[in-house]
């Protein structure tokens, strides 16, 4: 298609656009599964693979009424691509959509190319700095462009600053685009965007219209758009799923019926929807019945928008200021926290008896961890609230994102402070699969940083999703922090980002090398938050190979091997408690805390590293 070809249906769609009601089309996968494609299959490879069988699924939509058709590449990115190893074929998996959905639109029809959010199959976020966020999304825009989509269609993203990324993008190429987002619940996205907020910043991003998808049902859907309206005169879109998927006979289905679903497409219409179509569980049947009860509907004007301000735009949650606990002498003395792990089964009475000792040592507070390399223990909410009791030691209790849901968090974390324990460690936590506990899954609905916007929400009185509490809680939020990494670049931007979401203080991995530690204190300084360095005390050649070799996030100089070499029983302690004490020493006057880390649940060696920290500091 020709540049000039090209403007031109651009601004017939415009047109359109502006005095009638667009019809898009339904869901490609639900189609797809109906079919026989498996789940586990590569949806868009289908379109190099089977193009007849996609190809079909449009042609079905094209009859049923669509006036708009996406291509078949929502997860056609490098990113989720890279999961089935079909990174190298993203220009052709691309190209060969947009040929697709081009011959079964024909010359009255529209095409949209799909550009979904930036994660991972399993839906875990990614982690990248922008430019090369910003080159996944173009590489796969660049190719719809190239193989003659109309617009964009981007879809279903939850992070509105990979959405900006890409109307950006959207524009050096000369194309309109349609901004969509997912709401999930009370108008508010998975990472806490409200539809207020994404209205105004992606029409200051330059969409062409903007609306919502999947997420949620017809009839949320249609509050979403009645609040985006109420700020924004841009046009909006509207692609709900069918309803909530029920499951029956060991499978999800959609039970929403195909007029129930029209009836809620005329009302987004009259809401100010100027693109109607579906997402997941809609069928050509759903899109018959859509355009029967849009024929002839008119665009409704938009209402009278709120002028856009920069200052509107940045709606972001202020957490309350939480001070105090177990940092109250941060800076005046070197603090000293001691990580503790629940039993595997249920007696407790060892651990309890390591907090008293502890307690009564000094320590400032217990580090309780949650199922650490994800093998089963006891809760660790239950049992900080009986350390806290019986030790008379504040605890500060890690919460992973491996195992709760999005709604199990917001319930244990409200329970949590109810217990009265007000310390918190945000952590992403290890994947099922470090510790082989067999049917296990992970969970990830959140990451460390999504969690800490959590539990900052709380402290503001609100849930992640915007509802109000009726109080608000107050926790000190933690941060983990690896310094272990031949670059801490990364982790140094996660830092700012963790503390821009909350965190007040930073607990680290251990450490082995004096020239990480001192890498570690002058690269962090500048961040003015306490940071307590992780000790943990080697015991044996055989442990020290073990964490070297198969524990996330830890890495010891080959010197320290060397000298555990050969070494077990009271030889191998002495020698793991003599780099222990060496880190300290190079440490004193430099490093404000230490995070201690008895192996095997040896207190003693605690006890005797903070008899040496308080000696030397």
């Amino acid at each position: 298609m020709s540049k000039r070809e090209l403007n031109s249906r651009v601004a017939r769609l415009l047109e359109r656009l502006d005095s009638e009601v667009l019809i898009g089309d339904g869901a490609m996968g639900t189609l797809l599964y109906s079919r026989g494609v498996s789940l586990e299959a590569n949806f868009e490879h289908l379109n190099l693979v089977q193009p007849q069988m996609v190809q079909q699924v449009h042609e079905d939509y094209a009859r049923a009424g669509s006036q708009l058709l996406e291509t078949n590449t929502f997860g056609g990115n490098a990113l989720r691509l890279q999961a089935v190893g079909l990174e190298h074929k993203v220009r052709a998996i691309n190209l060969a959509g947009a040929r697709l959905a081009r011959q079964a639109a024909g010359e009255q029809r529209f095409v949209a190319g799909s550009v979904g959010p930036l994660i991972r199959p399993r839906g875990e976020t990614v982690e990248l700095p922008v430019s090369q966020r910003a080159a996944v999304l173009r590489e796969q825009m660049e190719a719809l462009a190239e193989g003659g989509v109309d617009l964009f269609m981007l879809e279903t993203f939850a992070q509105l600053e990979d959405l900006e990324l890409a109307l950006g993008i959207a524009a050096e190429l000369g194309l309109p685009a349609v901004a969509q987002m997912a709401f999930i619940q009370e108008g508010r996205t998975r990472d806490g965007v409200s539809a207020e907020e994404a209205a105004r910043r992606l029409a200051l991003a330059g969409a062409t219209v903007l609306g919502a998808n999947c997420g949620s049902g017809p009839r949320e859907l249609l509050q979403v758009l009645k609040r985006m309206a109420a700020v924004s005169a841009l046009p909006l879109s509207a692609f709900a799923n069918s309803g909530f998927p029920q499951f029956v006979d060991g499978r999800y289905i959609y039970l929403a019926t195909p007029e129930y679903f029209a009836s809620m497409g005329r009302e987004m219409a009259q809401a100010g929807a100027v693109l109607i179509g579906g997402c997941c569980g809609t069928t050509p049947e759903h899109i018959v019945a859509l355009s029967k009860a849009l024929e002839g509907v008119r665009p409704a004007p938009p209402v009278l928008a709120s002028p856009v301000s920069a200052a509107e735009v940045a709606e972001a949650v202020a957490p309350a200021p939480v001070v105090g606990g177990f940092l109250d002498a941060w800076g005046q003395r070197p603090m000293v926290t001691v990580e503790l792990d629940p039993p595997r089964g249920l007696d407790c009475s060892k651990v309890l008896q390591g907090a008293r000792d502890l307690a009564a040592a000094g320590v400032d507070a217990i580090s309780l961890a949650e199922n650490p390399l994800a093998r089963i223990r006891m809760g660790n909410l239950a049992l900080a609230k009986t350390i806290q009791d019986q030790a008379g030691i504040e605890v500060i209790v890690h919460v992973t994102c491996r195992d709760r849901n999005l709604i199990g968090l917001h319930s244990e974390l409200m329970g949590a402070h109810l217990l009265g324990l007000r310390n918190v460690l945000a952590v992403t936590g290890d994947p099922v699969s470090v510790g082989g506990e067999s049917g296990a899954t992970s969970v990830f609905d959140l990451n460390s940083v999504g969690l800490l916007e959590l539990l900052s929400s709380l402290n503001a009185g609100k849930n992640l999703l915007g509802a109000d509490l009726g109080g608000a809680t107050s926790f000190l939020l933690g941060a983990a922090f690896n310094p272990n990494l031949p670059s801490i670049d990364g982790q140094l931007r996660r830092l700012d980002k963790k503390i821009a979401a909350g965190a007040r203080f930073v607990q680290t991995q251990p450490v082995y090398d004096l020239r990480v530690l001192e890498r570690l204190l002058e690269r962090t300084e500048p961040f003015q938050i306490p940071v307590l360095v992780g000790i943990l005390p080697l015991v044996s050649e055989r442990n020290a190979e073990f964490l070297h070799n198969e524990v996330p996030g830890i890495t010891l100089p080959d010197e320290v091997r060397r000298r555990m070499k050969g070494k077990s029983g009271e030889a191998g302690v002495r020698e793991g408690m003599a780099i222990a004490q060496e880190l300290v020493e190079a440490g004193r006057g430099k490093a404000g805390g230490w995070y201690l880390m008895p192996p095997f649940g040896k207190v003693g060696l605690a006890l005797e590293l903070v008899e040496f920290i308080r000696r030397s500091g």
